[in-house]
This record gives C-alpha cells, sequence and structure tokens, in this order.
C-alpha cells in the first residue's frame, strides 16, 4: 500500500471491552436506522494523539466508563482496513476518506453494569448496550465490517479468559 492509499483511511481505534464473564460489550447506534446493527466501541485518533490516550477517550465518550475501570490486556499488532460501501462513500467524514484504518484493543471491563453511561458525553452514539458472547459479534454488526470483526474475535479469543496483559 502507498502512503498515499494509507492516507485515504481515517485512522482509528476500536475496543472489544470483556467484562468477568468473558462476554463483549456492544452498543446500538442511535443513528443506525436501517437494521438491527450492534457494534464494539470505535473512533477517530486525534492528529498527533497517543493510541492509548485516544483508545480511553472513545471508550469514556461512547460507554462512560472510567479509566479505574479498564485493564489493557492487548493491542493487535497490525493495523486492519475496511472499504465503506459505494453508497456511503463521500458523506461520511466529510468525505475525505474511503474506509478506516483501524488499531483493536482488548480490554478488560472491572466494574460494574452500573458504571456504563451511554449519556455521559453529550453527543452520545448509542441507545442500547448489552453483553454478548465473542463469537456472536460478527454476526452483529453491519455486513461491510463482517471480516473484520472475524479477525478481531479470532485474534482475541485465546486472551479473552486467559487475562492476561500486553
Amino acid at each position: 500500500m502507498t502512503r498515499e492509499d494509507h492516507l485515504q483511511y481515517r485512522p482509528c481505534v476500536g475496543t472489544m471491552l470483556v467484562n468477568a464473564d468473558g462476554e463483549a460489550f456492544v452498543g446500538k447506534r442511535i443513528d443506525n436506522k436501517e437494521g438491527d446493527w450492534w457494534q464494539m466501541p470505535q473512533g477517530g485518533v486525534d492528529d498527533g494523539e497517543d493510541l492509548d490516550e485516544a483508545m480511553l477517550r472513545e471508550l469514556g465518550e461512547e460507554t462512560g466508563i472510567a479509566g479505574k475501570h479498564l485493564q489493557i490486556i492487548h493491542r493487535m499488532q497490525n493495523e486492519v482496513y475496511y472499504d465503506l460501501p459505494p453508497e456511503l462513500q463521500g458523506k461520511l467524514w466529510g468525505g475525505k476518506y474511503k474506509g478506516q484504518r483501524q488499531h483493536w484493543y482488548l480490554v478488560r471491563f472491572t466494574g460494574d453494569d452500573s458504571d456504563i453511561d451511554l449519556d455521559a458525553h453529550k453527543h452520545p452514539e448509542f441507545c442500547e448496550w448489552k453483553w454478548v458472547a465473542p463469537s456472536l459479534l460478527p454476526e452483529l454488526i453491519v455486513p461491510f465490517k463482517r471480516e473484520i470483526y472475524e479477525r478481531i474475535v479470532s485474534a482475541f479469543a485465546p486472551l479473552i479468559s486467559a487475562g492476561t496483559s500486553r
């Protein structure tokens, strides 16, 4: 991939947040009116922002969870890329990107469900949330991200119950 191709992808972080039972957090996006799709927390990385800080910021904005309730277990070594479907290209992110390049984290949630507050940020992204078996994640996400979720689940599955740190 050339540098020019690389710049056509929005830099992003994503988090597979797992609880003590090994279940993964998913949220139903407020702005998705066309299906019953759920996703893991994710969001853009600001220019010059440290990846760990971006992940903690995004996770806090989308779930309201404070850092004291989080343990970073692992970050995937390589970025994963996805393209937006043609009907969305030019419409999201000011039309600047054709997709995203993502750094994915596995993070253990050590708090209580009452520590989750979808309205903690002034612009909530999720209207509902739930814990699910990680194996179900690919079938819950919008179809154009399914392959990415399969890769994430495969990469993190051995670490979810192991509780190892990065």
